[in-house]
């Protein structure tokens, strides 16, 4: 039986995880003001995250799974990378340079309700009314953060929400699909190999669009890029996974209601952004909603 203070610990690395990856939104935006663009400081992310996960690959590659994977296993799998890690991160990339960090953790916060949504559309998975309740709770927040802040900063914030809207689906996308290969490579091993697709994708597509040139950027980007990939990145994926075996699912589900809130304060801190009272008001409706869908999607398995 777990102890309370196991479930305390497991809380605690949650909330680090969390905060930790609620970080990026605001260090991308930092490495924004050093004249780089989204596919660059995407680029350095993924060359220093590489050896980490080339590293993991190796050392769970002789893991023995539930299920042995064939060839077209492989095939998903490389799709799903491409698809989960190499889009997302590139739509979300592409969003900050319109909208503030903080709009951006709220809007991506809403993949749970697009995989459930894509579950019911592809794989005909009932939505209950509790969770179609919670779904439009949602949405409502997003619209009453957004809208507001369309008449604060422009129309720009309508491309900008839109590439990470596209991020929040590819990556629901990625969550759907992939969860029926992860018995055949082990969870360790297929988040590895499908980051390792990723970065694959990025270090191809910096080199059609741009001529290679590791040593063109300020060394304030490089440290960005750097804390980006291991600190915003490596780790938190790890502290989160613990955290889950730790406490459960639906429990970190409540846990990972602090992302939003975490972004909101670090970007006041380190970017100056003030969120208005009222998109503060959408924000806390967002995450309501998204703690209650998570639940309950749990406990109905």
């Amino acid at each position: 039986m777990q102890s309370k203070k196991q479930f305390w610990y497991g809380i605690g690395i949650g909330v680090l995880g969390i905060v930790m990856f609620s970080s990026k939104a605001v260090m991308v935006k930092l490495a924004y003001n050093y004249n780089v663009d989204a596919i660059s400081i995407l680029l350095l992310r993924m060359l220093f995250s590489f050896p980490f996960y080339i590293v993991i690959a190796f050392v769970f590659n002789n893991q023995k799974p539930i299920q042995n994977p064939n060839a077209k296993d492989y095939l998903w799998l490389i799709f799903f990378g491409f698809v989960g890690y190499y889009l997302a991160s590139y739509f979300d990339f592409v969003g900050l340079t319109y909208i503030k960090a903080s709009l951006e953790r709220i809007i991506l916060f809403l993949y749970p309700t697009i995989v459930l949504l894509l579950n019911k559309i592809f794989l005909k998975k009932a939505i209950t009314k509790v969770q179609g309740l919670a779904i439009g709770l949602t949405y409502l927040g997003i619209v009453i953060a957004f809208s507001n802040e369309v008449s604060i900063s422009g129309t720009d914030t309508y491309l900008g929400g839109f590439f990470i809207l596209l991020s929040a689906i590819t990556y629901a996308s990625y969550l759907v699909g992939s969860g029926w290969l992860i018995p055949k490579f082990g969870v360790m091993k297929f988040t590895a190999y499908a980051m390792i697709v990723s970065c694959v994708c990025v270090f191809i597509h910096y080199s059609v669009i741009s001529e290679i040139n590791l040593f063109s950027f300020s060394k304030e980007v490089y440290v960005l890029g750097f804390l980006i990939a291991v600190f915003a990145t490596v780790i938190p994926s790890f502290l989160v996974s613990a955290s889950i075996k730790m406490i459960s699912s639906s429990n970190f589900a409540i846990v990972a209601g602090i992302g939003p809130i975490s972004t909101i304060i670090l970007a006041a801190v380190f970017l100056n952004e003030r969120l208005t009272l009222l998109q503060l008001f959408g924000a806390l409706i967002v995450v309501f909603g998204i703690v209650v869908v998570s639940v309950k999607k749990e406990n109905r398995k």
